[in-house]
């Protein structure tokens, strides 16, 4: 009988673990093809795997909320398309992560703190350490995570344990000024202020997607780590913008590639970091970790309304038609939600376009490890004051506004600003004789 395993895929250079979040088939189904499987979720995306092969689920060897380690068999699928009854079930060994094979001798009892009610995500292992250590849901709640949208990590909750059980432990308390948790993690103290929400007859709840509550919660974390600083400038982009019009077209034609302006910031962004490193840095407690390869995110809106960072990796070894291949490439994916999990890890550096959306300038977040992101806003013709042999003159110009939102405990106004008006400087010296 021919069989095809369908293992746990590789989902990222530093991913060995996932957790299935939802199972689509049941044993009997027949699947084509690129049929979804089931999907799984790790520190960084959630993903679909669709099937490689055509035929039946002859067995299931997995269940919602199961670790299973990278190459671990999850499905079984007969290729001669034989239908098997759930009690011809063949289960393999499955090396399923357990608390016990994790934490040597651990006991895990049931508690009431199971049936609280949270929207933020735990790994079973994570939530298996934390019933080791007595850690009640509540405290949980509190522990920053260095993972997406913030979820804690197997470190995170190390680093807490280490600083519960030396330093002075997590609480949590109600006050006058209704803030109902501060919690006191190695000296910090976090407050979160607890909003009191009055809703109408006529409004309309929604609940955040799973995607929606991973970005909140990276966004505030985010803003809980760094002490943001942001900066500006304005850019004349004029010379950028008559190259881009006059060759668009034979751009298309000769490479089958439509030309965009972002390409463009790319390349004066990968460029200005190889001048001023430490922007290209991150913080890890006391310590600032340079980078050495460029690799530049860009924020994409999806069809549903969340936003994805894909990125491109080794940004400063790629010319023009290298970025532009990668953006269109990253933009297609990430508007259908299909981009993998590996080109979203790795980033150092941020992009997010605010002018796409026709807006003048934005004061972007942080996109954490890194300390320093850049918003381009809308290109707009302006009049400006220009030197000339006959004096000075007014003329219309293709001006456009960045800001830098940079982490003050490493970049400096001084530092941030400089690589800001960097960036604006090859905008505005754009070599109008380039070729296509």
């Amino acid at each position: 009988m021919s069989e095809f395993e369908v293992l746990i895929p590789k989902l990222g250079e530093s991913i060995q673990e996932a957790t299935i979040t939802k199972i689509f088939v049941k044993i009997g189904d027949t699947v084509s093809e690129d049929d979804p499987l089931f999907e799984v979720a790790t520190d960084k995306v959630d993903s679909e795997i669709p099937s490689p092969v055509s035929g039946t689920i002859k067995s299931i060897d997995c269940k919602v909320d199961d670790l299973l380690a990278v190459g671990k068999i999850a499905m079984i699928i007969d290729l001669e398309g034989n239908n098997h009854k759930p009690s011809d079930k063949v289960v393999p060994e499955v090396s399923v992560v357990t608390p016990e094979e994790l934490v040597p001798d651990a006991k895990l009892p049931e508690t009431p703190r199971e049936k609280l009610v949270t929207s933020r995500f735990y790994s079973p292992l994570v939530k298996n350490m934390a019933r080791k250590e007595g850690i009640p849901l509540e405290e949980l709640e509190g522990v920053e995570g260095s993972g997406l949208g913030g979820r804690i990590q197997k470190n995170d909750l190390i680093k807490y344990i280490e600083g519960r059980n030396n330093n002075v432990t997590g609480t949590s308390s109600r006050s006058k000024n209704n803030i109902s948790e501060v919690t006191l993690e190695n000296s910090a103290i976090i407050q979160r202020p607890q909003v009191s929400v009055s809703i109408g007859a006529e409004d309309t709840i929604m609940e955040m997607d799973r995607v929606r509550k991973l970005i909140a919660r990276h966004m505030v974390m985010s803003k809980q780590t760094a002490p943001h600083v942001t900066s500006f400038v304005e850019a004349d982009a004029t010379e950028m913008v008559l190259w881009r019009n006059r060759y668009k077209d034979e751009f298309q034609s000769k490479y089958g590639e439509k030309l965009t302006f972002l390409p463009f910031f790319t390349e004066a962004v990968a460029k200005a970091i190889t001048e001023y490193p430490m922007i290209n840095s991150s913080v890890d407690g006391e310590k600032i970790i340079l980078r050495k390869r460029i690799n530049v995110g860009i924020a994409v809106a999806t069809n549903s309304g969340n936003l994805m960072v894909p990125v491109i990796k080794d940004a400063d070894t790629k010319n023009l038609l290298g970025l532009t291949k990668d953006i269109n490439q990253f933009a297609e994916a990430g508007r259908n939600e299909k981009l993998q999990p590996d080109s979203l890890q790795g980033g150092t550096f941020t992009i997010t376009n605010f002018g796409s959306f026709g807006n003048t300038m934005g004061t972007p977040i942080i996109n954490q490890p890194q300390v320093a992101i850049l918003a381009i806003g809308t290109i707009e013709k302006k009049p400006a004051v220009i030197e000339t042999a006959m004096g000075d003159a007014i003329v219309v110009r293709h001006k456009v506004f960045l800001s830098l939102s940079y982490d003050h405990r490493v970049v400096d106004g001084m530092l941030g600003g400089k690589f800001l008006k960097r960036i604006a400087d090859l905008i505005g010296g754009f070599d109008p004789k380039r070729t296509v």
